[in-house]
Parts: C-alpha cells; sequence; structure tokens
C-alpha cells in the first residue's frame, strides 16, 4: 500500500496577497471551488488581517462565508491576533493559522514585534482555538535563511517550533521564505526538528526561487515530513527578490510526490483547470 502525502493548498491566501491588481471576491471563490473540485481538502482560504496592510485581503469575510465548509474540508485562515480569530471563528472555520519567525530581525520587519512578543501575541488566539476545538496550525519564517540576518541556526528553528507546540499547535510549517534553502541546510534544519518533535506535527513550505524546490521535498521526506505547502501556478512571490519563482507550485509538487510513490488523492486534470484559471489571473 503506497504511504499518503498530504498538500496544503495556500494559493488563495499566500499566492493571491502578493498580487498587484486586485483579484475580484468571485475570482478567488471560483479558485477555490476549482482546487476543492480537484479534491485539494486542506486550503489556506484567506487572512483575517488589516486592508491597510494587505489590501489583497479586504474581503476575507465575504470569501469565508461563500466558501462554505463540507465534509472533510479544512479551510484555514491566517490571524495576526485575538480579534482577527474571533472574527473568523465567528463565521465559522476549520483552521486558525498564526506566524512567527526564526530570525528576530525578520520578526520585527515583518510583524512588528519579537519573536518572544508574537508569541505572546498568539496566546489568546491558541486559547479560543482550543475553546472553539479548531485547529492550530503555526508558521516559522526563514527557517533557513533571512534577508537580514543570512543563515538561520537550527536551534533557532527548534526553539520556535517548540513554543509554537507549547502554544497548542496542531502542525508547524517551516518556511523556506525568501527560498535561498539548499538541500544541505534543510537536512539540518529538519534532522534537528524533527529529533525536537514528532515529524507528524511539521509540515515544510518551500519556494522554487532557484529551482530547488522538489529537491528539498526530498530531503523534508527523507526526514519523515509527508506534509508540504504549494501553491496552484505557483502563484505568490519573494518581495525580497523580484522577478523570482516565488512559491512551490501545486502540480509539479503532486507529479512529484506521486513519482516518489505517495498517494494524494488530488485529480490531476481537474487541478490542471485550477491551475490554468491562476494563471489567466494574473493576466
Amino acid at each position: 500500500m503506497r504511504p499518503a502525502a498530504t498538500i496544503v493548498e495556500v494559493g488563495p491566501r499566500d499566492g493571491l496577497q502578493n498580487e498587484k491588481q486586485t483579484v475580484p471576491t468571485a475570482s478567488k471563490l471560483e479558485l477555490l471551488e476549482l482546487l476543492h473540485s480537484a479534491g485539494v481538502q486542506r486550503l489556506e482560504v484567506t487572512a483575517f488581517v488589516s486592508p491597510k496592510w494587505v489590501p489583497q485581503m479586504a474581503d476575507h469575510e465575504e470569501v469565508l462565508r461563500r466558501f462554505e465548509s463540507a465534509p472533510g474540508l479544512i479551510r484555514s485562515v491566517l490571524v495576526p491576533n485575538e480579534r482577527g480569530a474571533a472574527a473568523a471563528l465567528a463565521i465559522g472555520v476549520e483552521e486558525l493559522a498564526i506566524f512567527t519567525s526564526a530570525s528576530e530581525t525578520f520578526a520585527r520587519k515583518n510583524i512588528n514585534c519579537s519573536i518572544a512578543e508574537s508569541l505572546e501575541r498568539f496566546r489568546p488566539v491558541a486559547a479560543i482555538a482550543m475553546s472553539s476545538r479548531v485547529r492550530l496550525r503555526g508558521y516559522v519564517s526563514c527557517s533557513f535563511e533571512c534577508p537580514y540576518e543570512g543563515e538561520i541556526a537550527p536551534e533557532a528553528v527548534v526553539a520556535v517550533a517548540r513554543s509554537l507546540a507549547d502554544l497548542g499547535c496542531n502542525e508547524i510549517s517551516i518556511a523556506d521564505t525568501i527560498g535561498q534553502a539548499k538541500a544541505l541546510k534543510v537536512e539540518n534544519v529538519m534532522r534537528v526538528t524533527t529529533a525536537a518533535l514528532p515529524a507528524s506535527m511539521l509540515a515544510c513550505h518551500f519556494h522554487d526561487t532557484h529551482g530547488r524546490a522538489l529537491e528539498n521535498v526530498d530531503v523534508a521526506l527523507a526526514n519523515g515530513i509527508r506534509i508540504f505547502d504549494s501553491s496552484i501556478g505557483g502563484l505568490g512571490g519573494c518581495p525580497y527578490a523580484p522577478g523570482a519563482a516565488g512559491n512551490l507550485s501545486t502540480i509539479p509538487l503532486a507529479a512529484h510526490l506521486e513519482k516518489a510513490g505517495y498517494t494524494i488523492g488530488l485529480d490531476m486534470a481537474a487541478l490542471g483547470k485550477a491551475q490554468d484559471f491562476a494563471f489567466a489571473l494574473r493576466k
């Protein structure tokens, strides 16, 4: 029997938030429905953040309300604080996602606080998630390299991942935020991290800026990771590398996992339709 691997589709949030032209709500919903029709059960739907900072996510309430729950579907929403979490939960959601960094400088630049302060900020989010019995996902940005600090020590990644686990995160995504990770670095980070936390609660989020994402996926697989983030059509990019390829594209990841012997439960033809639609959004 083939082992299973899971793809977490982040295009509707992490991908679209970087698009310069406003994507209509109807188009976001159509993309979500196409992805769900292809068998995608883990979908990062939107982000409950201030439109001032992320204008592309200004319609977050309408998107979540209109993309309704379905059997087996896990709709994930990125939230920056308790207020965002409460608003998402009031509509109905299966997972809240929180985000911090393994780089102190990146944390201050990206979320305007220290790593320790970010974890304290998310403590009430974790509490409300637990009381509402919804999943809690954590992201560790700059787990391999930082645009300000350079290489990140694996021990720094472990410390933040452990803190997120202690907060109550069911799953923690180790992210290559600027797409600079090389296989040896991924090996070092994942070896140390999986020694500290069960591989089953870890995911990897790679960018394909330099065409190394699938190689890094293989390294993660060898370390027991079976959950990977990707973005349909490679939507999204790296703000620190203009013109970069950005997020690992879903179809190449799906094909790669299947070729490696894993079951992913996705309809590749239907994914192709979703990818075509994603490409059209950029025209």
